[in-house]
């Protein structure tokens, strides 16, 4: 049974943010991805994140960040965003800001 994909409103200004329109396409392919088997497509986080699954898309460069959420066949986008560790632009710290904030 196919999950049902929902989009945070973080996760779509995030999306709607990045300007080239085929990596835009592809990382949209691929959130439409999770809707078959979502845990076994992405990375466990740890720390801030744990609880989190992190999914490669668009040429590994960026990071679709979601929660599966099993009793509603549901799978949560929470961000989307380009993997650059030590940046403040990093996906991950962008996803911690949020946790520590308690908007997630």
């Amino acid at each position: 049974m196919a999950y049902q994909i929902e989009i945070t409103p973080t996760a779509l200004e995030a999306l709607e943010a990045i300007a080239d329109r085929r990596t835009r396409s592809a990382i949209v392919r691929r959130i439409d991805t999770l809707a078959e088997e979502p845990q076994k497509q992405g990375k466990p986080l740890r720390g801030w994140l744990a609880g989190f699954l992190s999914a490669r898309a668009a040429g590994q460069r960026y990071r679709v960040v979601y929660k599966v959420e099993n009793a509603k066949k549901q799978v949560l986008v929470y961000m989307v965003g380009i993997r650059k560790e030590g940046s403040h632009r990093d996906v991950y710290a962008l996803a911690k800001r949020l946790v520590q904030r308690g908007l997630v």
